[in-house]
Parts: structure tokens; sequence; C-alpha cells
């Protein structure tokens, strides 16, 4: 299992791209896909059997509560296969600075619970630290 970044400046078609990973997924899981958002605008993008999670619904900010949140997910539901997380730097505040500790504890959450995690990141790829690479696949 393994995570993925989605990395790409604003207006580069990521939000596009992910909501295509994510009804890949649902198309190829024996299992549940869930895909985090914050805010409620891919309801109608996302296909209706993937499950859709507004992250302002739980005041969830950082990357702390967003990790729990994601373990929590993995905890609860066993069939869980893929978990995508749309707008990544909007749920975390700390943006690049954070990323790397967030993917490598995601890596080891992946592993565990043999689950795809695909974070979209709205940055320039230059930006983003080359020892994430070690741990992430990048789309």
């Amino acid at each position: 299992m393994m995570v993925t970044l989605l990395i790409g400046k604003k207006g580069t078609g990521k939000t596009k791209r992910l909501i295509q990973l994510a009804n890949e997924a649902v198309a190829a899981s024996s299992g549940n896909v869930v895909v985090i958002e914050k805010g409620a605008k891919l309801t109608y993008d996302v296909t209706h059997k993937a499950r859709l999670i507004d992250t302002d619904q739980y005041d969830i900010s950082g990357y702390k509560m967003l990790y729990g949140f994601i373990s929590g997910i993995c905890a609860g539901n066993y069939d869980v296969t893929d978990i995508l997380v749309d707008s990544t730097f909007k749920i975390c505040k700390d943006g690049v600075s954070g990323l790397e500790a967030f993917t490598k504890e995601l890596q080891d959450l992946s592993e565990t619970t043999s689950t795809n995690i695909t974070l979209l990141i709205s940055a320039d790829e230059a930006d983003i630290p080359e020892s994430i690479n070690a741990v992430c696949q990048r789309v």
C-alpha cells in the first residue's frame, strides 16, 4: 500500500484528476473508498458509491487532527481500500512545513491498514522536499 501525492499549482486540474482517481478506485475496489474534502464541493462529481466526508463538519484542521481522523476511518472500517484527500493545505495550514512528517506517518498507517492514501497538494513541484520522494509516489 502507498501514499500518493497529486501535486500542482492552483488551476492545473488536480481536483478533476482526484475525482477521476476516486471514481476509478470505486470501480476497482472490493471494499470502500473515502474522499475527504474541505467544503461540500465534490458531491455531484464523485460517484455516490464513495463516502464523501466534509472536514468542516468535524472541525478538522492541522496535520495531527487529519492524521487522527484518517486513522479513525481505518480503525472503524476494516474494508476501506482507498482514502483520497482534497485540498490538503486548506485543511492543514502549515503547508509544506508539516508535510514530510505527515506523509511518513501516513505511509506507516497505509502499510498497517492496507489502505491506499492520496493527497492533493496545491504547490509547485519544486517546493516539495526531495525527502518526501522516498516515502510517497507522485501522480
